[in-house]
This record gives structure tokens, sequence and C-alpha cells, in this order.
């Protein structure tokens, strides 16, 4: 395998560097696109004729199209450079998003929504990969720093849709002004070289992972199907919830979806530092018990309105380095190509599709205490499961077995 080779010049950190602010910036419009479906899902509904449990399949469809995405993806980046790819699923979203607030049904939408989700899908596979290409094992606060400017659009999302419509603009000119960034965000991409990538494990590296890198990587896509699925359950559906329990009117409900995002990005600005001197698993384990607090604070005092805005911060902040902490854990395990990260996020964004949608068939027939029960019991299982995670882990030879560097202890 092939790794980057350290920086010769101030050139070549220079150009590393504008080309990680090229990602961050793509990123931030991901984080925004994501989290736009959340507070103008009531809209959506009726632009459609809807109701919110018919709405919900719109997170399917965006969800098996980020499916697809991730799997075309992870092959086209192990086979042709990665920023003309990274630059036409980033256009191509672009356009797509302008139709969104167009689309009269729901079925037509959800074909939007799955089409937008292939772009998103290819944009994140490569996204997790090229930065793993770019710094190598250095990697740890360049990803950190990746996944807070998702956090970032997440969190501006919210606050950028409500002043557009407090001012008349409706959902339509937020989703303009969204494909529009977007789109400038593809331009900057074309004007910057693509990093080497990754060869196919040869050697004791294919020997290694035929003995258990294939179930290693199960077991982290497993938890990246509970972390994502509740990550985006969550902040699809807490504007819906706050409604439902009168946390306010929708200008807070908005305010407290964006103090989510927020508070995710937060988390990720604080893990940037600590993830050069904090083991991936360590800050797995914190990520974990923080978010089992937080559901705790709001199941036990249901529908007050303190818990919910209390455990809401909680829950964001503990979420926050979880993606990028579990894919620097991987690292230090297994080679990163194209087509692991895509094996990784398919299962991650099958998360992203089942639980939201889960939660979209109880929160009107059971009630909107429902949301915060199928969360609670998908961080439970995930503890259970990184536990598992830990202990097979433990049986394999570290990467260093095979010519990389040690794993501190």
């Amino acid at each position: 395998m092939t790794t980057p080779s350290a920086p010769s010049a101030p050139a070549d950190n220079r150009s590393r560097l504008l080309r990680a602010l090229a990602y961050y910036a793509a990123y931030v419009t991901l984080g925004l696109s994501v989290a736009a479906l959340g507070p103008t899902l009531p809209a959506l509904a009726e632009q459609t004729g809807s109701d919110l449990s018919q709405i919900s399949i719109i997170f399917m469809a965006n969800a098996l199209g980020y499916m697809l995405g991730t799997q075309v993806g992870g092959r086209l980046y192990d086979r042709v450079p990665g920023h003309p790819v990274l630059a036409a699923m980033l256009l191509s979203m672009a356009v797509l998003l302008v139709a969104v607030p167009l689309a009269p049904s729901r079925w037509l939408l959800g074909l939007v929504l799955a089409l937008v989700g292939v772009g998103m899908g290819a944009l994140d596979v490569g996204g997790n990969t090229l930065i793993v290409w770019l710094f190598g094992r250095d990697v740890g606060p360049y990803m950190n720093a990746l996944h807070f400017s998702f956090g970032l659009g997440a969190f501006l999302s919210p606050l950028m849709i409500d002043r557009i419509v407090v001012l008349g603009g409706g959902i339509r000119w937020a989703y303009w002004l969204l494909a529009l960034l977007i789109a400038l965000a593809a331009l900057w991409m074309t004007r910057l070289p693509s990093p080497s990538r990754q060869e196919a494990a040869t050697g004791p590296e294919a020997a290694a992972r035929k003995a258990g890198f294939g179930w290693l990587t199960v077991l982290i896509a497993g938890l990246m199907f509970l972390h994502l699925g509740a990550e985006l359950g969550y902040g699809n559906w807490i504007f819906s919830y706050g409604l439902a329990v009168d946390v306010g009117p929708e200008t807070t409900a908005r305010l407290l979806n964006s103090v989510f995002w927020g508070a995710l990005t937060l988390g990720r600005l604080i893990a940037i530092p600590v993830a050069a001197w904090l083991l991936p698993r360590t800050m797995l384990l914190i990520d974990l018990i923080g978010a089992a607090i937080s559901m705790g604070v709001i199941l036990l005092l249901p529908g007050w309105a303190p818990a919910v805005w209390i455990g809401t911060f909680g829950f964001g902040l503990s979420l926050a380095s979880f993606f990028a902490s579990a894919f620097n854990f991987a690292e230090r395990r297994m080679p990163i190509t194209g087509r692991v990260t895509g094996y990784i996020l398919v299962v991650a964004n099958a998360g992203s599709m089942t639980i939201p949608w889960l939660i979209g068939q109880l929160f009107e027939s059971v009630g909107p205490q429902a949301m915060m029960s199928t969360i609670g019991l998908t961080v439970v299982v995930s503890l259970a499961l990184f536990a598992v995670t830990l202990a097979y882990a433990a049986r394999m030879p570290a990467r260093a077995a095979l010519g990389a560097e040690p794993d501190p202890a």
C-alpha cells in the first residue's frame, strides 16, 4: 500500500491546506443540505398534500440515494482522480435542489431527493477518503475538522431557513440559496489537484484482512448505522418534537433544531485538538456515555422543556466526534480505500434511512415520545456493539505489524 509522503516544501503544505479547505467548504454545504429537511418538513408536507407519516418517505428516498452514491463514489475514487468526481456530484446536487420546492407530489419529491442523495453519498465517501489520502496517519485533527465543517453547515441551516421564511421568501428561496452555495463549492474543487490514492492491499496486508479486517469493517459499519440513524433521526425530528411537546412556536422549535446542530458543531471544534492526544477508542467511549446520559435526561423528564433543551444540547455535543473517531479507529487497524469507505458508509446510511423513517411511523400513531424512546434504545445498542468491537479489535494485529506506525498505548 502506498501512503502520502511527508510534505517536502512549504508549497506542499500550502497545497494540502488549500485542498483541505475545499473539502471543508464542500462539507459545510453537505451539512446545510442534510439539515434542511427537518425544519422544512411541514412545508414540504403541505406542498405535496401529505401528513407527517406520509412525507417521512422522503427520508428513506434520500438515504437510498445516499447509499447508492457511496457505492458508486467508492469505486470511482479508487479509479479516477477524486476532485472531478466531487465537483460533478456537487453540481448535480445544486441543480436538483432547485427542484425540491417545486415538486408537486411526495413521490416526485422523493425521486428528486433520492438523486440528491446520490450526490451526497459520493461527496461523503470522497471527503472521508481523500482527506485520509492527503494526510495519512496524521489525519486525526483534520478528519475532525472535516466533520466540524459538516456540523457548522447543519447548525446554520435551520437559522438560514428561518430568516428566509420570516422575511417572506419561503422555503423556495432557502433551497435556491443552498443550490448557489453548492455550485460555488463545485467551482472551487475544479481548480485543485486530486491527492494520490492508496492502492489495494497486497502481501501481508491482504492476508491480515482475510484473517479479520472484513469483520472489523462490519462491526464499525454497524456502529455507524446506529450513530447516523440516531443523529439524523434526532436532527430531522426534533423540530416536530419541539412543536408537539410545546417548547414554543415554530421559531423556537427551529432554534431547538439549531441548538442540536450547534452543539454538534461545538463538539467537533473541541475534538480537533483533542484528537491529537486522545485515542480514538477513548473518544468513542466518551461520546457514547454522554449520549446515554443526555437521552436519560429527556426520557426521565418527558415533555419538560428545560430537559428537552439540556438533553438536546448534550446529545449533539456527545455525538460530535463519533463519526470521525470511528474512521480514525479504523485507519489504525486497516487500510482505507474508496471501496472500504463506501462499504462503511452504505451501512451507515441505511441507518439514516431506517431510524428516521421508523420515528415517522411512530410519531403520530404512538406519540412524540416514541422518537426519544427509539433513539434511546439506539444508544444502548451502540454501547453494547462498541464493547464487542473493542474485544474483537484487541485480538487483531495493529497496522504496526504490517509496517505502519505503532498504535500508541
